[in-house]
């Protein structure tokens, strides 16, 4: 029996420059592409910069941006930034502009920030009876720490703050079980429900072959190419996949690194005080709607991820959708994508990250075995199956 939806009016709160090619824009558009196909209305509030999503896939998404006063503010990278405080009280009136006019049966905060903002407008337009959703992509704390942005007494005060946000809204979720598990012990109801990311299996069916791909991208044909995208940050393991780097070409020169992401600045600096323009190569920035290609070029993909942050890795999911083998960290959110699928690093270190790669370099049959399983095993994870479990939630809130 086909799932049926009730329609609704959504408001999205996206406090970030919406769309950027990283993970946390890329699950903001696949739940709203989702909550859509399921014949939503819905309205994204964001900031004043960010690609415009309707000129790279069909969609009646509207997309809503605060004003241009903060002109010179062009970070599209993560991370902290004390200027996105006026960018958050600008985005507290396009909000409740929008709540105003619009009448939305449901307001989706993403991110702390985006919570806390759905929660001052439901209680200003209390008789409105709007619903709230929080949508927690990570611990707010542990990612600014992880930025290098906080120290001892801040740390405090942000703890708390973060607290109070995690027991706000009507209802909570958290893109990874680690999150979860956060978020419940701070709530009053100790109600979090995970919704994982999920994957646009649609994008994967591509046409060219790895040899042509190899050839547009001007990349070694002969050699065995290992991938990663992301976020080419600290809290995205950056620092472990250049370490192991190092650590494999010692012992494989034939083996080369496609790194895909941005900021630039650490691995453009990184390949050219080594000298590894041959060994290494950097797309930055890696357009998402290009990924599926960028992926196929690969042999096996890189998730140096730890789970200091509580966040959910939605590109292990692109790396299963492209059938590649992977080398990541044995956490519970890896485990739950990829079963036994996937080399797990016995510790979390680049030493471990290294020997997975030139683990799987030497056993084509296991990579071959690993690959296809992922592929398969990606079937189970596609956008629909959230976008369901979201517009469940939603009906509940409604009852």
């Amino acid at each position: 029996m086909p799932y049926v939806s009730c329609y609704m009016r959504i408001l999205v709160v996206a406090p970030t420059p919406f769309f950027s090619n990283r993970g946390t824009h890329i699950r903001i558009l696949e739940e709203a592409l989702a909550l859509e196909k399921l014949g939503h209305q819905i309205t994204i509030a964001t900031y004043h910069i960010g690609q415009d999503i309707d000129t790279q896939t069909k969609t009646q998404i509207d997309v809503r941006r605060i004003r241009r006063l903060l002109f010179w503010y062009k970070k599209l990278e993560a991370g902290p930034d004390w200027q996105k405080i006026a960018l958050d009280i600008m985005l507290i009136r396009k909000v409740f502009y929008l709540a105003r006019t619009q009448k939305p049966d449901i307001i989706h905060g993403h991110l702390h920030e985006g919570v806390l903002i759905g929660w001052i407008i439901q209680k200003v337009l209390f008789w409105r009876k709007m619903k709230l959703v929080a949508d927690f992509h990570g611990s707010l704390t542990k990612e600014m720490v992880s930025h290098g942005y906080l120290k001892r007494g801040l740390k405090t005060v942000f703890s708390v703050i973060e607290k109070i946000i995690s027991n706000l809204g009507d209802f909570a979720i958290a893109s990874s079980w680690e999150g979860a598990q956060e978020v419940s012990q701070w709530r009053t109801d100790q109600k979090c429900e995970v919704l994982l990311d999920g994957i646009n299996l649609d994008s994967f069916h591509v046409a060219a072959t790895k040899e042509e791909i190899r050839q547009e991208l001007e990349l070694p044909k002969e050699r065995f190419i290992v991938g990663y995208t992301g976020g080419l940050v600290t809290n995205k393991g950056i620092d472990y996949l250049l370490d192991a780097i190092h650590l494999v070409l010692e012992k494989r020169i034939d083996i080369f690194f496609l790194i895909g992401g941005f900021p630039a600045q650490q691995v453009q600096s990184f390949i050219k005080m080594h000298h590894l323009e041959n060994s290494v190569r950097l797309v930055s920035p890696l357009d998402y709607f290009k990924l599926p290609e960028f992926l196929k070029a690969c042999d096996i993909a890189v998730d140096p991820k730890d789970c200091d942050t509580a966040q959910a890795s939605g590109k292990m999911l692109n790396y299963m959708a492209a059938g590649l083998p992977i080398v990541c960290f044995d956490k519970p959110n890896n485990r739950h994508y990829l079963g036994d699928s996937a080399y797990f690093c016995s510790e979390m270190t680049s030493t471990e990250i290294a020997n997975g790669i030139l683990h799987l370099a030497i056993q084509p049959a296991e990579m071959l075995e690993k690959g296809t399983a992922n592929k398969k095993r990606a079937q189970e994870f596609s956008w629909d199956k959230p976008g369901q479990q979201l517009d469940v939630i939603y009906n509940s809130l409604k009852k």
